[in-house]
């Protein structure tokens, strides 16, 4: 048995799911949401090229380098996607990423509670020792976001992709064992707060 299975994690604001074929027609909707593949410094599948991206997901996900997620929302509807990625078993670790969500649930309780139910899958099940998070140099937005979280920058990969726009600067992140007790409880209280 691999070390990462396909599982289903939900809390109050959100559900994740194994990524499956049967979810392209919502994903497409909700890719639709905010025109977010427009953006130059992140990777979103465009609509006409969801079923692709499901099938690229999922032959990572049998060659044991990623575990992708649909994102629900609290009303079941399907929001986005997610993934463990660049998944390194034999040292227990893995990235949080290739992550998107319609527009109409960004800045809600959904990213919160969906990092939440990864980094305590991660942490409390898995026993993971580390947990990444990359994002675009130039991608300010995420990189504020996963330093709300409580990681630390641990490095840029120069020059570590090629984009339709030229080279990519990759700045990596991670969370520690000693520091998800913090973290866990950030979480839980940012998501108390939205919800009073």
């Amino acid at each position: 048995m691999s070390w990462l299975q396909p599982v289903t994690l939900e809390g109050p604001y959100a559900r994740l799911e194994p990524l499956s074929h049967d979810h392209r027609g919502p994903l497409v909707e909700a890719v639709r949401d905010g025109e977010i593949w427009k953006f130059w410094y992140t990777f979103v599948p465009v609509p006409e090229k969801m079923g692709p991206e499901i099938e690229r997901r999922l032959s990572l996900q049998a060659s044991g380098t990623m575990l992708p997620f649909t994102v629900r929302d609290a009303g079941g509807r399907i929001a986005g996607m997610t993934t463990y990625m660049n998944v390194d078993a034999a040292n227990r670790r893995v990235e949080i990423g290739s992550t998107w969500y319609a527009k109409r649930v960004q800045r809600t309780a959904v990213n919160t509670q969906c990092k939440l139910l990864l980094l305590t899958h991660a942490f409390e099940k898995l026993d993971c020792i580390a947990v990444e998070f990359r994002t675009h140099v130039f991608n300010h937005v995420s990189r504020r976001g996963i330093e709300r979280l409580g990681a630390r920058q641990a490095g840029t990969l120069r020059n570590h992709q090629t984009s339709p726009y030229g080279l990519r600067d990759t700045v990596v992140y991670s969370i520690l064992p000693a520091e998800w007790p913090t973290v866990k409880a950030r979480l839980a209280y940012e998501l108390d707060k939205k919800h009073r």
